[in-house]
């Protein structure tokens, strides 16, 4: 049963008897009528209405102890120089993603889209048994009339010695043989790698000579197969590694006694001064070459595909003026006897390295249009690169085609 609702408490009456009449007096002096609907009263003035009153003063509380030591006098000069600490970090990093919006605004210019140089990076299970003839036909038919004219087919991986192993590519010869038949033109390039011992215990050591030549070894079995040319991607390989560029001299004498392009992928270049050393510091993984290492790099072989995903970048804006950026980095410093691809993202993840919202094909193709028409517009060899086929997606194929194609 429910309680009754509280009310006002009925005043108390007291027992002294009736009230005694007033006594007579003179009459009041005539005034106004007395209203006949008063405006009640509150029964309590309002704090501090009477201006005599003084104001209720409200107890301030104890500041926390830690907020107290950071107040103290003596952390004047560490709490200056703290501040001075973080914006020394944080102005180059807001500069420069200024600078990298600007660069990704204005529109490409006439004439910057395919020279019918691209390529795509195939998987491994295109000459492992996975594959089949209905696979190639249905390939050839994505790739006519688009501008891809290389094909880097996984192959690998060498062992850590530079070796590769017969067993890897048991269905090379196939594949081959099927891609000249439906896309005539087309070449077919064996995709070798390797993780490197760069920063780890384990993995392949270009220091050791005898390795160097191990890949060279491998380099020309590979071929025997019947390959169209041999593609290197070698992570993570730091900027100015001598060791790399001896290999690729060794590589390149043999890919040209056969008559077949010497292909890498190649890291992203430093977007401004000093931004690998402090990276390399900090995380002990440099992520980018130096301009001047990555053009040693180009003048080394025939085709060089700069992979320009991975970024961390996490707005498109910011990604495709990096893209630009990357692109005009590249342009400068690649020979007109290279081929220079820039790497478009088809694998759709999502993680520290790689946001897919802002890594898009759609925003890769015109940061890379941007970058050529600033840097090199009547540039003719040239491309994309796009990595890589498992992971791509229609809406990568339709970006690629109408951003870059038509």
């Amino acid at each position: 049963m429910p309680e009754p609702a509280a009310g006002p408490e009925p005043e108390l009456a007291l027992a002294t008897g009736p009230e005694p009449a007033p006594e007579p007096g003179p009459a009041p002096p005539p005034g106004p009528a007395p209203d006949p609907n008063p405006t009640p009263q509150a029964a309590h003035p309002t704090p501090n209405s009477d201006p005599d009153t003084p104001k209720a003063q409200t107890p301030r509380p104890h500041p926390h102890p830690a907020l107290r030591a950071w107040r103290h006098p003596r952390l004047r000069w560490p709490k200056r120089i703290a501040l001075g600490l973080v914006l020394l970090l944080l102005l180059p990093a807001l500069g420069a993603g200024i600078a990298l919006r600007v660069n990704y605004a204005g529109d490409p210019g006439p004439g910057t889209q395919t020279r019918n140089r691209d390529a795509l990076w195939l998987g491994h299970a295109w000459i492992d048994g996975r594959k089949v003839d209905a696979d190639v036909e249905a390939l050839a038919e994505r790739l006519r009339d688009s501008g891809i004219r290389d094909l880097y087919v996984h192959a690998g991986p060498l062992e850590h010695d530079g070796t590769l192993p017969e067993s890897a590519y048991p269905q090379a010869g196939w594949l081959i043989e099927a891609v000249h038949r439906e896309l005539p033109g087309v070449r077919v390039q064996a995709w070798l790698g390797d993780v490197l011992a760069s920063e780890g215990p384990d993995g392949l050591r270009l220091e050791r000579a005898e390795t160097r030549a191990a890949v060279v070894g491998s380099t020309e079995q590979i071929l025997e197969v019947g390959f169209d040319g041999a593609h290197f991607d070698l992570e993570p390989l730091h900027s100015d590694d001598q060791d790399y560029l001896s290999l690729l001299d060794d590589l390149h004498a043999v890919t040209q006694d056969r008559g077949v392009p010497l292909s890498v992928a190649a890291h992203q270049i430093d977007p401004f001064p000093a931004a690998n050393s402090i990276r390399g510091t900090l995380t002990g993984h440099p992520k980018w070459w130096s301009q001047a290492y990555f053009g040693q790099v180009a003048r080394r072989v025939d085709q060089i595909a700069l992979m320009s995903y991975d970024t961390a970048l996490p707005l498109e804006s910011l990604y495709g003026g990096y893209v630009a950026q990357q692109t005009s980095l590249a342009l400068e410093v690649t020979p007109e006897s290279t081929d220079l691809l820039m790497g478009l993202p088809f694998f759709h993840e999502d993680d520290l390295s790689h946001h897919e919202n802002a890594e898009t094909v759609e925003t890769a193709v015109r940061g890379t249009r941007l970058g050529l028409s600033r840097t090199d517009r009547d540039r003719e060899r040239f491309g994309v690169a796009l990595y890589v086929d498992f992971a791509a997606k229609e809406s990568d194929w339709t970006a690629y085609r109408e951003g870059w194609v038509s």
